[in-house]
């Protein structure tokens, strides 16, 4: 059982940036990938970005590409969004995710184990 904490998340404006952070406890002691999802009012939970166990592979939503940066620090156990030139249409909860796994892993199903959310509330 891993358990996953969220924080970071907060109100900016258009262009601004933030850095959300994830820390896992629990069995942290197996390979992970990691992934960032958020759901904005209304709308289905989406894909944000993923990383590897080792951080050696990443992968982004089209949305996102070139703007956020996935990251990660084993020795804490803690997983990082970097969110660059933030736009309106990113206001959503933003989820982490954990799944055993020594690849990318991007569907949303296939991730076991979720924390509870962090707000990022983009205004124009």
């Amino acid at each position: 059982q891993v358990q996953l904490v969220e924080s970071g998340g907060g109100l900016v404006q258009a262009g601004d940036s933030l850095r959300l952070s994830c820390a896992a406890s629990g069995r942290t002691d197996r390979r992970y990938s990691m992934g960032w999802f958020r759901q904005a009012p209304g709308k289905e939970r989406e894909f944000v970005g993923a990383i590897s166990w080792g951080g050696g592979r990443t992968a982004y939503a089209d949305s996102v590409k070139g703007r956020f940066t996935i990251s990660r620090d084993n020795v804490k156990n803690t997983v990082y969004l970097r969110m660059n030139s933030l736009k309106p249409e990113d206001t959503a909860v933003y989820y982490c995710a954990a799944v055993p796994s020594n690849t990318v892993v991007t569907g949303r199903t296939e991730y076991d184990y979720w924390g509870q959310g962090t707000q990022v509330t983009v205004s124009s």
